[in-house]
């Protein structure tokens, strides 16, 4: 079992699914400790059945990250078990199931995405902070094309990707002294969202992938989980403020 993040412990929001999902296994097969905070006990306790066929140390809290008193009490049920924090992976969010028109988004879109999305990574990231620092921490945190590129029919969800950009850079010059590294990934994978997505117009994957490099739809573990293994490890003890597109070359900038 390779070991380039053993005795580390991640935290990875709405790890019960598909990116999320993804990430902590490719995490814990890096002999990561991960704690799967996830809204879904049935899912989250499912992926943590799986880390522990692995061999490999984890813990599920049931956590939802729109209540702020809840995310504390996911980084103090960490702290409790491990002792440390020493990854945060941003990856929980809600959206519209399907595109929304900017003129038929309603006050209950916009929360819906903020609350899940923005808040809910500014929060985890003011809780996880002072066991972070000192000890070469890394924050993840998840952006989306659809904010790089003003996606149609994704206004608000896209909008509160481009804020968790914006605080991710503000952190990651704040932070840095402290000895914390943040970063953002923008991925492009077979998720439920993006299935889902599929399923109701089934054109769109030859939309996405026309013109693209790389010419199909990332795995949410193989394709996604690398990109935040390498992140997380002292590998990347260089890099931070930065925005990275796993997507097959969909978005370059």
């Amino acid at each position: 079992m390779p070991d380039r993040l053993a005795k580390k412990v991640a935290i990875v929001t709405g790890a019960g699914q598909g990116v999320g999902r993804g990430i902590a296994l490719a995490l814990a097969k890096e002999s990561a400790i991960v704690v799967i905070a996830d809204i879904n006990e049935e899912s989250g306790q499912a992926v943590a059945a799986e880390i522990t066929k692995l061999e490999q140390r984890c813990l599920f809290v049931r956590c939802d990250v729109t209540d702020r008193s809840i995310i504390n009490a996911a980084v103090a049920a960490t702290i409790e078990t491990f002792g440390r924090i020493d990854v945060l992976v941003n990856n929980a969010q809600r959206a519209p199931a399907l595109p929304v028109s900017l003129l038929d988004h309603t006050d209950e879109i916009v929360d819906q995405c903020f609350n899940t999305g923005f808040r809910a990574t500014l929060h985890f990231m003011q809780a996880c902070h002072p066991h972070l620092k000192d000890g070469g921490g890394r924050i993840i945190n998840l952006g989306s094309g659809a904010g790089l590129e003003g996606m149609i029919g994704q206004g608000a969800y896209g909008a509160n990707k481009e804020a968790i950009r914006g605080i991710s850079r503000t952190a990651a010059r704040e932070w840095g002294p402290d000895g914390i590294n943040v970063n953002v990934i923008c991925p492009l994978a077979k998720s439920p969202g993006v299935m889902h997505l599929l399923e109701h117009d089934p054109a769109m994957e030859k939309r996405i992938t026309t013109g693209n490099p790389i010419t199909r739809i990332g795995e949410c573990e193989e394709d996604i989980g690398p990109v935040v293994v390498f992140l997380a490890s002292d590998e990347a003890r260089y890099v931070t403020g930065q925005t990275i597109c796993a997507d097959g070359g969909a978005v370059m900038r």
